[in-house]
């Protein structure tokens, strides 16, 4: 079977399949991830999983994305954005119809690590993609409307799966982003095409893949994206992995009333996203992402001494995901044009990876920092992780034009 040939002429219509292609593809892969806190205890339930072992469904996906995403960044340079966008989606498709016949803890950790090597594919595929076929002026507001599909999971896609998994099982959340998936991958195939940008033309080879990786973390500009990612994803995973637990304890309300919270986070993402975007496509990405991180390490710092009722919750939670939100797409944007095309896909499995590796000692630190000194160490260390941020930018990260390579020590 061999694909629809690409569209001869680009019109604003199509641009917007395209974006809508890419901005389910990013609903549905956030929102399957996204879904497992929520209804984890009902996992456990239905297939007799002690609490000690429910972590390790998480920890696989991880795992698997991580290892993944550091494979398919190469093969993505040399064979094509449209074929790992078509081959990931299908495979995280399948993976999460898996999960309708998952019957054991062993059958549910295989499948869940079969969504995370799909998801591993598609990490870094939607944002290369719009690298790749938007301009450098407009990829700001492609990549704001693109990634606000996590948001929309945060307010649409987690409270419609977990009615269901409370109604019909666990199993139905999976299938109804299975189902979204589903399509995702026919319209990929249907209505993205593979832009005109030079491919890797080097053999794949597993040590010419290491070479790509060793040679662009030297370069740096790359050195210093890599790092913003990890103290970026840190920093989140400092402060919102027991947001929710020292809510609980320290206003005493329930599960279900920090579900909203997350439901306030999710309105003000989908807000701000594409707004931030937009506006770094003519201010210049590093001015937004330095006042973001400044705005966000006050908001860290007070939380624990202002926060004494959900209406201050809300507040700060929302102005959290507000600076989150306006860093995220300009960032992306700004990183898209540090690289060559050839190299781009390449770039971004790497900062998925490092951003991985960096949620995840935030979360090991923030434990330890919690139970140890109490919350406010986590919001404390986590500011200063996100100072760290604003200053790499600020003093190390370049404002790249649409092909300044030489300047950026690039060839």
């Amino acid at each position: 079977m061999t694909a629809p040939p690409a569209p001869k002429r680009r019109d604003a219509s199509h641009e917007y399949l395209i974006l809508f292609a890419l901005w389910l593809m990013v609903f549905s892969a956030s929102s399957q991830v996204i879904i497992i806190a929520p209804i984890l205890p009902r996992i456990g339930e239905a297939l007799g999983i002690a609490e000690a072992l429910q972590g390790w469904l998480i920890t696989s996906y991880a795992v698997f994305l991580s290892i993944f995403a550091l494979i398919v960044g190469p093969i993505s340079d040399k064979m094509g954005r449209r074929v790992v966008l078509i081959v990931g989606s299908g495979a995280m498709a399948v993976a999460l119809w898996l999960h309708g016949v998952a019957d054991s803890f062993i059958s549910l950790l295989v499948v869940r690590a079969a969504a995370g090597a799909a998801g591993g594919m598609l990490s870094g595929a939607a944002v290369s993609y719009v690298g790749d076929y938007f301009p450098y002026n407009r990829r700001g507001w492609a990549n704001g409307w693109v990634m606000s599909g996590v948001a929309f999971g945060q307010i649409i896609g987690i409270p419609i799966g977990t009615v269901l998994a409370d109604q019909f099982g666990f199993r139905a959340a999976f299938l109804m982003f299975a189902g979204s998936m589903t399509l995702t991958t026919m319209l990929i195939w249907l209505f993205v095409p593979q832009p005109k940008v030079e491919r890797d033309k080097a053999p794949l080879t597993i040590r010419r893949a290491t070479a790509t990786y060793i040679e662009l973390i030297r370069r740096p500009a790359v050195a210093a994206a890599s790092a913003t990612y990890f103290l970026m994803f840190f920093s989140i995973g400092l402060y919102v992995i027991y947001l929710p637990t020292w809510l609980e304890s320290h206003l005493g309300v329930s599960g279900t009333i920090i579900a909203t919270l997350f439901f306030v986070g999710g309105l003000a993402t989908v807000v701000t996203g594409p707004m931030a975007g937009k506006i770094s496509d003519t201010t210049g990405r590093k001015p937004l992402i330095v006042w973001s991180c400044l705005g966000l390490s006050v908001v860290m710092v007070l939380t624990t001494w202002v926060v004494n009722n959900m209406f201050t919750a809300y507040v700060f939670f929302g102005l959290t995901m507000v600076m989150i939100a306006m860093r995220i797409s300009p960032l992306q944007s700004l990183m898209t044009a540090l690289v060559e095309d050839k190299r781009r896909g390449a770039l971004l499995s790497l900062a998925v990876a490092i951003g991985q590796v960096g949620i995840g000692i935030g979360g090991a630190v923030a434990g330890i920092a919690y139970t140890q000194y109490g919350y406010v160490s986590s919001t404390v260390v986590g500011a200063v992780a996100i100072l760290a941020m604003a200053a790499i930018v600020h003093f190390r990260l370049p404002e790249p034009g649409e092909n300044d390579f030489d300047e950026l020590n690039i060839v």
